[in-house]
């Protein structure tokens, strides 16, 4: 590819590598003007490297880059920025304790002589910029105290307020609803003009669709292609992601009423979030739990497990009536919980493989009189890890340098250890690419034909319609239908999940 200067933003044969890894090698990238432009790949891919080298983060070994007509050549974030190139990252950038006005500017005050900052002047170019973008945001609001949208709109604002010509986007969505992600792509368009254009990195295939012009996939570091999103289908986008096909509607048979109820809540109430809930699951059944964000899904999760106190229902477990005062008791009752948040509430990120594969299971099995039986713990994770595929240079290695869906298969792998029958997964791919997806659902099927029983929570609709056998659907609180697969699909969902509190339940 030659140097074209009608493009925004070019990438040639750019080269990166870290001791052993060699993370891209020839890399390729354009951007052309007033467009918005999809790079998807596998975790591991390079995307990130790919970022980082454009944003001055990495220093590139070899390539050429550039921006608007001109070299790109940046040492650091600051500069790029001063280029008219900002990123957005997926974990959000903010000092939560200062004002939406504070974070768009910090650094970057209006002064008096040079010396005071100008608070009212900061307000004031603030609500300029906000309207400017018809963002619905008080600058004197606290940062802590949004939601993960408006904070996203911050980061958006404060991106723009460098006068961006290019705006790169790593996962905005992972953590919004649809409304929000509507609202988020309503903005990018508001954004794109005949002088700029937008890098969206996502691994939710569906918004390429809604949003893109068109797609560049890389694999292992290297470029694969670029095609238009009119003119492609998902499957091929996935097939070039992976390096093979992947049957991506497969669906579910259901599961035979005659299987024992493993797990029967009644009426669940609890804190404001849960209001009544009730449903079965049965043994090897795989049970979607649908709603909207805010419908009371991670909630009703943490009442069965005793992370949050029951106001009233009841918790029958294998045919026994049982009150679960924390996680530890239900771990020990053989239910397992798999946090929304991995890296916050369920994995230790500095600890290694073994250990976050084994903590949950520490006693007899790994102790004598206090002390660790290294060869045990060692032994089991070793079985752990090589019974789910765990990608992973030594057991012994720190568990934040694996990718999500490794991280994923980790935090399984030590409700197995503590032999739990009943998993329940809180948004188990979030952040996860299509190919770790697909080992996870596998992964999934593969214990419920085992006999253990699954409640799936899920965003995703495609995910939810994908695993199955029977989806519960929850709006403000409150069941509102229960669909068998052979029922289910997006828009009977929807209609449930959309169900007011205060409509009548039949």
């Amino acid at each position: 590819m030659d140097y074209d200067p009608t493009l925004l933003l070019q990438v040639e044969d750019a080269t990166k590598s870290f001791p052993g890894v060699m993370a891209l090698s020839g890399m390729r990238l354009d951007l052309r003007r007033g467009e918005v432009l999809g790079l998807v790949g596998e975790n591991g891919a390079g995307k990130s490297t790919l970022m980082k080298l454009l944003t001055g983060i990495y220093t590139r070994e070899s390539g050429k880059f550039w921006l608007d007509g001109e070299p790109l050549d940046v040492r650091n974030p600051r500069e790029a920025e001063q280029r008219g190139l900002s990123i957005i990252h997926q974990e959000l950038n903010l000092v939560p304790h200062l004002t939406v006005a504070e974070n768009i500017w910090l650094g970057r005050e209006p002064r008096a002589g040079g010396v005071f900052t100008r608070p009212a002047a900061q307000i004031r170019r603030t609500q300029e910029l906000l309207d400017r973008l018809g963002l619905d945001l008080d600058p004197k609001a606290l940062v802590s105290g949004l939601s993960v949208a408006k904070q996203q709109m911050v980061e958006i604002a404060k991106a723009l307020s460098f006068d961006a010509k290019v705006l790169i986007m790593d996962e905005p969505t992972s953590a919004l609803n649809e409304a929000e992600v509507a609202a988020l792509h309503h903005l990018i368009r508001r954004f794109v003009t005949p002088t700029t254009g937008v890098v969206y990195i996502t691994h939710r295939m569906a918004e390429l669709t809604a949003i893109t012009d068109r797609i560049t996939v890389i694999r292992d570091g290297k470029y694969i292609t670029t095609t238009a999103t009119a003119t492609t289908s998902l499957d091929d986008v996935i097939s070039h992601m992976v390096g093979r096909a992947i049957d991506t509607s497969a669906r579910p048979v259901g599961v035979r009423e005659d299987r024992d109820i493993v797990l029967s809540v009644r009426n669940l109430r609890a804190k404001t979030m849960v209001r009544d809930v009730s449903f079965d699951l049965r043994r090897g059944e795989v049970l979607g739990l649908a709603g909207l964000m805010g419908a009371g899904r991670t909630e009703t999760a943490r009442a069965i497990i005793g992370a949050d106190p029951l106001t009233g229902g009841e918790i029958v477990l294998r045919g026994q009536p049982v009150t679960i005062h924390n996680p530890a008791q239900a771990a020990n009752l053989g239910v397992g919980y798999l946090s929304e948040d991995r890296k916050k509430y369920g994995l230790m990120l500095g600890l290694d493989v073994a250990h976050n594969i084994a903590i949950s299971s520490i006693g007899a099995q790994f102790t004598t009189a206090g002390f660790e039986k290294k060869h045990a713990v060692e032994a089991a994770a070793t079985r752990i890890t090589d019974l789910l595929k765990v990608k992973t240079p030594s057991i012994f290695q720190q568990t934040k340098s694996l990718s999500g869906g490794n991280q994923q298969k980790t935090i399984i792998g030590r409700w197995l250890l503590k032999d739990c029958d009943i998993l329940i997964f809180d948004e188990p791919t979030r952040g996860i690419d299509v190919g770790a997806k697909e080992e996870i659902y596998q992964l999934l099927n593969r214990l419920a034909a085992e006999g253990k029983s699954i409640i799936m929570i899920s965003s995703e609709l495609p995910e939810i319609l994908r695993m199955a056998h029977r989806v519960v659907v929850m709006s403000d609180g409150r069941v509102t239908g229960v669909l068998p697969a052979a029922e289910a699909t997006q828009e009977a969902i929807m209609a449930l999940a959309t169900i007011s509190a205060d409509k009548e339940m039949s």
